[in-house]
């Protein structure tokens, strides 16, 4: 391994330079619409103050994504370093919402929380060069403590293994020791010398990682699966974004793993595929670095290495959300992950109206929110002053709040609220007798059309096809396709370059001409299976390839 300071090359530094200042352009771009974009607000007093999406989700999807994470408040820009976001509390909510709901289901599979430090060596980053190779160029140096330079550099951790594995090799003495099963929760660094955006791609992100090991692969199988159908829970039924389950081929399998698995999920506006999750075995690759083992239980005095797996999420799932059901008015969040499922706005208050009049709307409005607390609803009530009903609305809508419960004299006096669905924009009337379970049972309905909706769009989107010409237009046309492939890696790298060329919905380039459209790359082999292809008959789609098709293969431009 070379010294700190040569670990990354030319081109890796110029790369980094060029991101570091387009990342700098898009703050200020972010910042610039922020301070701009002021939506009117009919009847408010606050007309310049509320702040709207101005740009169109289908006209311009990045610009639409930096204003909807900013003004929904869920990130701010950290100014100091590039590539690094603040994560604010509306954000931490829906994380701490997954980890919940993730912690509560590993602890039931054995799974104990644990918690390593955050800096590995470079003897350690030495042991493990063939995995930490690809991580090199991301690699973020401490080199000084203090005024005094530090005899040997230490990296800060763009993954766990080179920390963790020697402990397990330390812990791990028989298999009665087995399995071991540890996750911690915690931040990576990793120097992206890509343009960075938040969620998706930024140099210090939250996740979680797995690392088990157990005495037999199959046993290490059998947990990879488990892991990969909690991850698509997470996506499914709390963030109601439909994936689809597969495994890697082996050019896009973890680097060291015997075989990945993935939650694969998609962006219909500009139809890429994004890798959701995913959940690796490890076989027995990273136990013989580290010489994890034990005594073979089925023959005496022989040892055998131990069988490992690896699995992660981070916060991006954050990012695939917003994307997934974001629309012209800012976020649209899921009521499971909603830290405010239930927003009540009084209405109808006008200068006529008695103070005590007022007071005692006001009070009405109390019991209906402590109505919705007890029967377990995430309810808060907008009472400030000096805004009108219409400003807190679209305050509301851009926020994802899943739904608005509205509360005037006229409604009192029919005892009923008024409502309106965040995701549709439904409207309608709950007499408020029936408040305690109609509401719990209308966010419900909210979180199944969500994904029902995004399902219906993804499955529309995911096209099988057996015509090679058929494939690019598919993907101009956003979708992803499923085709029969070898699953030979040569075979993905020619297809990726057959697939890249001059696409019809890419913008124009400062030169007049049409940008170069992106090449396709392997999702997945999906688990779900289309019918039609004939082992040792059927061939491979690739014009160029003379081979036969082992598999259908989930094919798409990605993230």
């Amino acid at each position: 391994m070379e010294a700190a300071k040569d670990t990354t090359s030319k081109a890796a530094q110029n790369a980094l330079k060029k991101a570091e200042k387009a990342q700098k352009m898009a703050a200020a771009k972010a910042e610039k619409a922020l301070k701009q974009s002021s939506l009117p607000v009919v009847g408010g007093k606050k007309e310049g103050d509320i702040i709207g999406i101005t740009v169109s989700k289908e006209e311009d999807f990045s610009a639409w994504y930096q204003e909807v994470v900013l003004k929904a408040e869920l990130i701010e820009y950290y100014t100091e370093i590039s590539g690094f976001f603040i994560l604010r509390p509306n954000t931490m909510f829906v994380w701490n919402t997954i980890k919940q709901w993730f912690t509560e289901r590993i602890e039931k599979l054995g799974v104990e929380e644990a918690s390593f430090p955050s800096f590995l060596s470079q003897k350690a980053l030495e042991r493990e060069k063939d995995h930490v190779e690809g991580f090199a160029p991301e690699l973020a140096w401490v080199t000084k403590a203090g005024e005094k330079d530090l005899e040997v550099p230490v990296a800060v951790r763009p993954t766990s293994e080179a920390i963790m594995y020697p402990y397990y090799a330390k812990w791990i003495r028989s298999h009665r020791d087995l399995p071991l099963r540890l996750n911690q929760w915690n931040s990576v660094v990793r120097w992206e010398a890509k343009q960075t955006t938040p969620f998706l791609r930024a140099r210090e992100f939250l996740w979680q990682e797995g690392h088990t090991a157990h005495l037999t692969e199959e046993l290490a199988g059998e947990e990879v699966l488990q892991i990969l159908e909690l991850y698509a829970g997470v996506y499914e039924q709390l963030l109601a974004v439909p994936v689809v389950r597969g495994r890697k081929t082996e050019a896009e399998k973890f680097a060291g793993s015997l075989y990945s698995t993935t939650c694969e999920a998609f962006v219909p506006s500009n139809g890429r595929g994004i890798q959701g999750a995913t959940s690796h075995c490890l076989g027995q690759n990273f136990s013989k670095m580290f010489d994890v083992k034990v005594e073979d239980p089925a023959v005496k005095g022989q040892h055998r290495h131990v069988f490992q797996n690896s699995w992660g999420l981070s916060t991006r799932v954050i990012g695939v959300m917003i994307m997934v059901h974001g629309d012209d008015k800012g976020l649209v969040l899921p009521p499971r992950i909603a830290k405010i499922q239930t927003i009540l706005i009084p209405v109808g208050l006008t200068a006529k109206m008695s103070a005590e009049d007022k007071e005692k709307h006001l009070a009405h409005l109390d019991e209906l929110f402590f109505t919705l607390k007890k029967a377990g609803v995430r309810v808060d009530v907008d009472l400030r002053e000096g805004y009108s009903p219409g400003y807190k609305f679209n305050d509301a809508e851009l926020k994802g709040i899943p739904l608005r419960i509205e509360f005037g004299p006229r409604d009192a006096a029919a005892e009923q609220v008024s409502f309106a669905r965040r995701d549709t924009g439904e409207k309608g009337t709950i007499a408020i007798a029936e408040l305690a379970t109609k509401v719990p049972t209308l966010l419900e309905t909210i979180q199944q059309d969500m994904y029902n909706k995004a399902e219906a769009t993804f499955r529309s989107h995911r096209l099988v096809l057996t015509k090679w010409e058929e494939v690019v237009p598919a993907l101009d046309s956003k979708n992803v396709v499923i085709i029969p492939n070898c699953l030979v890696p040569e075979c993905e790298d020619k297809m990726k370059e057959l697939t890249t060329g001059q696409a019809a919905n890419e913008p124009d380039t400062a030169d007049g001409k049409k940008a170069p459209s992106m090449g396709m790359k392997s999702l997945c082999i999906p688990f779900e299976q289309p019918e039609g292809l004939v082992k040792g008959e059927t061939k491979c789609l690739n014009p160029e390839c003379t081979r036969l098709a082992e598999q259908w293969c989930m094919f798409g431009r990605s993230y």
